[in-house]
């Protein structure tokens, strides 16, 4: 027979359970897995077909994983995450009264609205979940480093792009490897102790940005995550890790977050010495 969610589940959390067993799973499984523990509140109310096409699978492997963890279904790992969900959302605030706060939108929001809404969440929720530790880490690597390559391919490509347009503004030049081109394979066998390795995923990562990060750690270079899943294998093999929320109602996964955290790491670079970088920058918003 199989158990109940609450047997199924610790009492901790859906998550906790989900992590202590990852390594159990199978790779279809493990993206669901990495789906449900990084987008717990979109989880508690989509349906299995919709998490599978978030979690670029099949909803019989939803079912399956759901199986895998003692639940009778895909609905009762469902109400599990529903009950964490209430346990991590305290109460909405009172609308009148001192303090209160109005509501961004009326509640029949429209798609526009409702899209914005999700990104308003996304960018306060990394604010909170963020480590000032790991950020200051990341940001003292990034200054002080010799070599900076920065990996990301398809839609983490711009990102890419955009964080070393950032930091060559502050005169910190950064290498770009967005896909297995002959020139990019040629900046990865570069990868020496002396430099700084940026890996840049949303979901599953891409296999070159994984191939970068694990021959950073083979040749001693330092190495920075930034990855909205927290079970990823690019985190996993990062010494630096930043987390971003991207729930999104939409068909793609919201970016903002990450924009946001890209141009805050940047931000922290230029802060390190203001007057120092004021002509630079002057004389860039001059041309």
């Amino acid at each position: 027979m199989k158990r109940s969610a609450t047997q199924a589940a610790t009492p901790e959390s859906l998550s906790t359970y989900i992590q202590a067993r990852f390594d159990d799973f199978s790779r279809s499984q493990k993206d669901v897995a990495q789906y449900i523990v990084d987008h717990l509140d979109e989880v508690a109310f989509q349906t299995a077909e919709e998490l599978a096409r978030r979690a670029n699978t099949s909803s019989s492997t939803v079912v399956r994983f759901s199986q895998a963890l003692g639940f009778e279904g895909y609905p009762e790992l469902q109400q599990s995450a529903r009950e964490e969900y209430r346990r991590r959302h305290a109460p909405a605030p009172v609308i009148n009264g001192p303090g209160a706060v109005a509501p961004l939108f009326s509640l029949d929001q429209n798609e526009f609205e409702t899209m914005l809404a999700a990104d308003h969440v996304n960018v306060e929720d990394t604010a909170r979940k963020v480590s000032r530790s790991e950020v200051e880490a990341a940001v003292e690597a990034i200054a002080t480093t010799p070599r900076l390559l920065v990996a990301g391919t398809d839609q983490m490509a711009f990102f890419a792009s955009y964080l070393r347009h950032l930091l060559m503004l502050l005169d910190l030049r950064a290498e770009i490897v967005a896909s297995p081109s002959q020139e990019a394979l040629g900046r990865l066998s570069r990868i020496d102790d002396e430099t700084l390795v940026i890996g840049l995923s949303a979901g599953r990562p891409h296999p070159l940005v994984v191939r970068a990060m694990k021959l950073a750690r083979h040749r001693k270079a330092r190495t920075i995550a930034i990855t909205d899943a927290t079970l990823s294998e690019v985190a996993k093999l990062a010494q630096i890790r930043l987390y971003y929320s991207s729930n999104s109602p939409a068909y793609v996964r919201s970016h903002t977050a990450l924009l946001s955290m890209v141009q805050a790491l940047a931000y922290g670079v230029y802060a390190r010495d203001a007057d120092g970088y004021a002509d630079r920058i002057k004389a860039f918003k001059l041309k």
